[in-house]
C-alpha cells in the first residue's frame, strides 16, 4: 500500500462527546475521528441515537433513503431509520451517522441500564444486535466501503462475527478488515444462549470457541475472537491482560490465544479541550508561567460545595465511575483516616448504590471538608480538574485513565496505583527531577493512605517541591498526534 493512500474509516463507538458520555470511550471517540481526518484520511462515525441526545443542539436530521428500515430480530421485525449529525471538528467536520429507534434507543432514559434500578436494559443484546446489523446497511445502502471498521467496546464486538460470517458473501465487503478496541474489559455483554436466536449468526457458532463463553453469549469475546487486530488504549495494560489472569476479567486464555495481535497504543488528550490556558469552562485561565492563578480556580470549586478556603488546606479531587475496580472500596475503608489528615476531598461520579449511600451520609457527617456531587457534570469536571491539588485514582484495574492526564496537565498532582496506563503516564516523585505524581503499587488500603499522607504533608510543608511537581506535570505533551500516527501505521498494517 502506499504510504500517501487516503484511509477510508469507519469508526463504530456507542458513545461520543459532545453528544453523550458515560466513560472514557466517549472521549476517545471525539479526540481521535478529529486527528485521523486532520492527517489526510477519511472517517465517518456510527453510535446510536439515544433519548437523552440534544437534537437541535446537535443538528440532527433524516435522510430520507435512510428511513424505516426493517430487520428481524428473532421472531420481531423491527423498523429503523439512520439519522446524520456531524462533529464539529476544529478544521473540518466529520460525518456522524446515529441509528434511531423508539423501542431501543430513543425512549430509553439511560445508555445502558435502567436509571431507577442501575440494573442493564434486559433487552442490551436486541439493541446492539439493532446497532450492528445497522453498520452494514449503512455501508451497502451509501455504497461507502470503509477500508477499516474501527468497533470500540462489547457493544460492537459482533461487527467483527457479522463481517466475518454473515457478510462474508459480499464481494465489496471481503476486503474490509476490523479493529476491536478495549476501552473496559470488565464490562462484556454477556447473555443467555437464547439470546442467540436473535443474532441470526450460524447455529456452528454457538460453541466455546466463537460466541460462548461460561455459558453465556459474550459480545466482548466475540469481538476479541472475530477481529482482524485487537488494540487496548495503554502498552501496559496490553502486556497485563495477556500475562495476569488477573487483569484478563475472566478472558484472560482468549486474549492469550490472539496475544500476537493486541497491540497497546496509549490515548491522547484533547488539548483544545483540556487546557488551562484556554479552558472556557474554569473560572480563571492560567499556565506554567502564572501557576500562582490556579488559586482561583480552588476558591471557587470550594465556594460551590460550600466549603472555606484555607491557603495550607489541599484539595483532592475525584471523577470517576463509583465502582469497586476503579478503588472506591479503599477509599470507603479508610475514609476516616483520609478525613484525619485535614485535607478538602471532593467527588464527581455515579455508579454503586452502595457508595451513593456511603457518600450521601459522608456530607452530612464531614460537610466542612467533603464535597460529593452524585452525577455527572462537564463543567464541575474541568473546574476539579483546575481546582484541585491532587487527584486521586486508586484504580484496581485502569486501561488506560484519561483523568490523570488532564490533572497533570492542569498542575493537579495525580496519586495513583502502578496499573495499566496510569503506570505508563504518572512517574512517582522521590525528591528527585523526573517525578511528576505520587504511585502506590500494592492494592490496599495502607499503601494508598501512605502516598496521600505524603502528598499531603509535601504540600503543608514544602512548597518548593510542590511547585516542582506541578512544574513537571504541567510540561507534559499527550496530544493525539502520536496515538494517531500508531492508529494509521496499525490500520496499514492490518490492509498489508
Amino acid at each position: 500500500m502506499s504510504p500517501l493512500r487516503q484511509l477510508k474509516i469507519l469508526f463504530v463507538t456507542p458513545e461520543i462527546i459532545p453528544m453523550v458520555k458515560t466513560g472514557g470511550v466517549a472521549d476517545v471517540s471525539s479526540a481521535l475521528p478529529q486527528k485521523l481526518q486532520e492527517l489526510g484520511h477519511q472517517v465517518r462515525i456510527v453510535i446510536p441515537k439515544y433519548g437523552i441526545i440534544d437534537e437541535k443542539k446537535h443538528k440532527i436530521h433524516e435522510v430520507s433513503r435512510l428511513k424505516d428500515i426493517p430487520v428481524k430480530i428473532g421472531e420481531k421485525e423491527v423498523l429503523y431509520s439512520i439519522r446524520s449529525s456531524f462533529l464539529k471538528g476544529y478544521k473540518e467536520r466529520i460525518q456522524i451517522y446515529l441509528i434511531d429507534n423508539d423501542e431501543y434507543f430513543a425512549k430509553r432514559k439511560s445508555l445502558y441500564a435502567d436509571p431507577l434500578t442501575n440494573e442493564p436494559y434486559q433487552d442490551n443484546d436486541e439493541r446492539f444486535i439493532l446497532f450492528t446489523h445497522a453498520v452494514f446497511e449503512l455501508i451497502t445502502k451509501l455504497k461507502w466501503i470503509p477500508d477499516v471498521i474501527h468497533c470500540n467496546d462489547w457493544q460492537c464486538g459482533l461487527i467483527p462475527a457479522y463481517l466475518k460470517t454473515k457478510f462474508n458473501q459480499f464481494e465489496e465487503l471481503s476486503q474490509i478488515k476490523t479493529l476491536f478496541t478495549i476501552h473496559n474489559l470488565g464490562d462484556q455483554g454477556e447473555f443467555s444462549v437464547e439470546s442467540f436466536n436473535n443474532t441470526g449468526l450460524s447455529e456452528n457458532l454457538l460453541n466455546d470457541k466463537h460466541l460462548l463463553h461460561n455459558g453465556k453469549i459474550n459480545f466482548m469475546k466475540t469481538g476479541l475472537m472475530f477481529s482482524d487486530r485487537i488494540s487496548t488504549v495503554s502498552e501496559n495494560y496490553a502486556q497485563e491482560i495477556c500475562s495476569d489472569e488477573l487483569f484478563g476479567a475472566g478472558l484472560h486464555k482468549v486474549l492469550l490465544q490472539r496475544k500476537d495481535d493486541i497491540f497497546g497504543i496509549i490515548n491522547g488528550i484533547d488539548d483544545r479541550l483540556w487546557n488551562p490556558e484556554k479552558d472556557n469552562m474554569i473560572i480563571k485561565n492560567y499556565s506554567i508561567k502564572n501557576i500562582s492563578d490556579k488559586r482561583e480556580n480552588k476558591k471557587h470549586l470550594l465556594e460551590k460545595f460550600g466549603i472555606e478556603f484555607k491557603e495550607n488546606i489541599p484539595v483532592i479531587g475525584m471523577i470517576s465511575k463509583l465502582t469497586d475496580f476503579k478503588g472506591f472500596d479503599l477509599v470507603q475503608e479508610c475514609f476516616e483516616k483520609i478525613m484525619a489528615l485535614d485535607p478538602v476531598l471532593i467527588i464527581l461520579g455515579t455508579g454503586e448504590k452502595k457508595y451513593h449511600n456511603f457518600f450521601e451520609n459522608a456530607v452530612s457527617k464531614f460537610s466542612d471538608k467533603f464535597g460529593c456531587y452524585l452525577g455527572y457534570d462537564e463543567e464541575l469536571a474541568h473546574l476539579i480538574e483546575a481546582g484541585a491539588d491532587m487527584f486521586l485514582m486508586p484504580s484496581r484495574f485502569e486501561p488506560c485513565g484519561l483523568n490523570q492526564m488532564y490533572s497533570l496537565v492542569y498542575g493537579t498532582i495525580p496519586i495513583v496505583r502502578n496499573t495499566g496506563g496510569l503506570a505508563d503516564t504518572v512517574r512517582n516523585y522521590n525528591g528527585d527531577d523526573n517525578g511528576n505524581g505520587f504511585v502506590f503499587k500494592k492494592y490496599c488500603c495502607n499503601e494508598m493512605y501512605k502516598e496521600i499522607e505524603r502528598a499531603v504533608e509535601i504540600f503543608k510543608n514544602d512548597q518548593k517541591s510542590w511547585q516542582k511537581l506541578i512544574k513537571n506535570g504541567m510540561k507534559s505533551n499527550f496530544n493525539w498526534l502520536d496515538s494517531s500516527k500508531n492508529y494509521i501505521e496499525l490500520y496499514k498494517e492490518l490492509l498489508n
